[in-house]
């Protein structure tokens, strides 16, 4: 049975999950979410950590007790029914397949934000290349680089954190203080929901943390402890980076609603505009390698998703193969970045290419986090017949998995309906697959173990 390299520590663990997530990540949605939520946009990021919050506890519990490759394919494989994995590994696909293309294109835009006389669908196509060499080498032989990229990251958002609110303690500024909070006179829930469907993308990167649990070298709870871990930090990192942004910008949420065209630079200009020039270009260059770095990050989990599926034959053999010197799926990474190419590129030459991608992944990842939820569920009351039936077990076992399907589910609704119709196709040609493959299917012995 094909075998990944266990190499992975605590501290390599939240390396990739953090430089997934992205320390800055809110920065290029930061001009959508502020007109889509009114002005609300720390309240956003709040519920979004609250929303996420659930999703990661129920992860963690089930990469305790699986520590699978697969992750949520796995999970609902044992928690549910195998064929229950499949669809919702299929569907778990449309999210890392696209969380990648999603962070490629996001630094082909900050860097032509720096240098515009290059196009975005270059800079786009050199950061693939340049990353899927270094997963091709192993994550693990990288971990230094990616280190370095993630302080320098940290370090540039704390610079522009502490002049924006140096410049907020010494200057007038036109919103009220709890505006970021409340929004404006316009603001609804409806709204909210619309703009917390949208920025749960910038959480995503946890989750990819269970995909690497079959390269964990430590004890088997590190993987939980590194989810939790992203997720505390990120959220944090996210609401005030957000607050002092909201604060400081010349823009109203009205202004961007009409505007379109600068919503995606719309953070880079309130540092360029209020802070400091030079900040700016820092957190451009910092924006785009940091994107592209997350993309590797996103490109290796969605290479593990697909090596475990093709182990136990729910997809081509092929993309269980395992470099010998390297340790890691080969054949599976080329194809991510192929698809990743592909897929930032098309979107790069749309209007809205980049709002529309990201409505894509968000319907492939917040199905597949309420079906962890029923996981947890089917897995500790059902498969591992807990007879437990104290008020710990039902609090943890039913009451936590179905608050976190229920604050996820508004999210869900609140998504673009033309994402829903592609996650509809999507599901449906999975459903098709999997009547055709069916009898083809090998679970491995771990996966089987645990069903």
């Amino acid at each position: 049975m094909p075998q990944l390299t266990k190499s992975m520590r605590f501290r390599d663990l939240v390396i990739l999950g953090l430089l997934f997530i992205g320390p800055a990540a809110p920065v290029g949605l930061f001009g959508v979410l502020d007109a889509t939520s009114d002005g609300a946009t720390a309240l956003v990021y709040i519920v979004a950590t609250l929303v996420m919050g659930f999703t990661a506890y129920s992860y963690a519990r089930m990469a305790n007790s699986l520590p699978h490759a697969g992750s949520v394919y796995a999970y609902c494989s044992a928690g549910i029914h195998p064929h229950a994995g499949f669809l919702v590994g299929w569907l778990l696909l449309l999210d890392y397949l696209f969380i990648p293309a999603v962070a490629y294109l996001f630094s082909g835009i900050s860097l032509n934000a720096l240098m515009p006389d290059i196009p975005v669908w270059l800079w786009t196509g050199l950061a693939v290349i340049v990353t899927t060499a270094l997963n091709l080498i192993g994550i693990k032989k990288s971990i230094n680089i990616t280190l370095v990229i993630l302080i320098l990251e940290v370090l540039i958002l704390l610079a522009i954190l502490t002049v924006g609110i140096w410049v907020l303690l010494t200057s007038d500024i036109e919103r009220d203080w709890l505006s970021p909070f409340t929004g404006g006179q316009l603001f609804t829930w409806e709204k909210l929901f619309t703009a917390v469907s949208i920025a749960v993308l910038s959480y995503l990167g946890f989750d990819a943390i269970a995909t690497f649990s079959e390269e964990n070298r430590g004890e088997r709870n590190l993987v939980s402890q590194a989810i939790l871990t992203c997720l505390f930090i990120a959220g944090l990192l996210f609401v005030i980076q957000i607050y002092v942004g909201s604060l400081l910008s010349p823009y109203s949420p009205e202004y961007l609603q009409t505007h379109t065209e600068l919503q995606g630079k719309a953070f880079y200009n309130i540092v360029n505009q209020e802070i400091s020039l030079w900040l700016g270009w820092a957190l451009g260059l910092m924006k785009a390698i940091g994107a592209s770095f997350a993309a590797m990050v996103g490109q290796a989990a969605s290479s593990r998703l697909l090596f475990s599926m093709g182990r136990d034959k729910r997809l081509p053999a092929m993309f269980a193969k395992v470099g010998k010197q390297s340790g890691v799926p080969t054949i599976a990474i080329l194809f991510a970045a192929i698809f990743n190419l592909a897929l930032a590129a098309i979107a790069a030459i749309s209007p809205k290419g980049l709002p529309t991608l990201i409505s894509f992944v968000d319907v492939g990842a917040l199905t597949a986090f309420i079906m962890l939820h029923l996981s947890v569920i089917g897995y500790f009351k059902f498969k591992k017949q807990n007879f437990n039936h104290g008020i710990s077990s039902f609090i943890f076992d039913i009451c936590l998995p179905i608050i976190g399907i229920l604050v996820l589910i508004p999210v869900l609704l609140h998504i673009d309906n033309q994402a829903k119709i592609v996650g509809i196709i999507w599901l449906t040609i999975g459903i098709v697959v999997l009547i055709f493959n069916q009898g083809k299917c090998q679970l491995t012995a771990f996966t089987k173990a645990n069903i």
